[in-house]
């Protein structure tokens, strides 16, 4: 069985940066800050990337430790990203996991080991290409 392809369709008019984004029958608002000229009513762009990146990582280990029954009581993700002028040297995102629950050293590694193996942290770190179209 295929999966299904992601869409996301994202509007923004004269409001300044606040952006409408639909996907999958859900809608979130991103903006910037109001120091750069924005509403502060949603999330940054990077802090969107940061969140999609931490709710996959979390998701992920958390399916597996249900499907091997691991006693995963919870788990908390921090993460950064590094300035942008900073990037052209590369994009370095910290990502700091804390598991939760009484796991032995071996579920510990196993549960750390599945987080790099997320969607998202495999797009991150294989080369991307976006291709621009009008």
């Amino acid at each position: 069985m295929s999966k299904k392809q992601i869409t996301a369709v994202v509007e923004l008019d004269q409001s300044r940066f606040k952006t409408k984004i639909f996907a999958d029958g859900h809608f979130i608002y991103a903006d910037e800050p109001k120091d750069l000229g924005g509403t502060d009513e949603g999330m940054s762009p990077g802090a969107l990337l940061l969140a999609s990146l931490g709710s996959c990582t979390a998701i992920t280990v958390r399916m597996y430790a249900d499907r091997k029954q691991i006693p995963l009581e919870g788990i908390s993700i921090s993460l950064k990203i590094c300035a942008e002028d900073e990037m052209n040297q590369g994009t370095v995102i910290e990502r700091k996991i804390e598991l939760k629950g009484n796991l032995n050293d071996e579920q510990h590694k196993r549960l750390m080991f599945i987080a790099d193996k997320c969607p998202i942290h495999k797009i991150l770190t294989n080369p991307i290409e976006i291709i621009s179209v009008s």
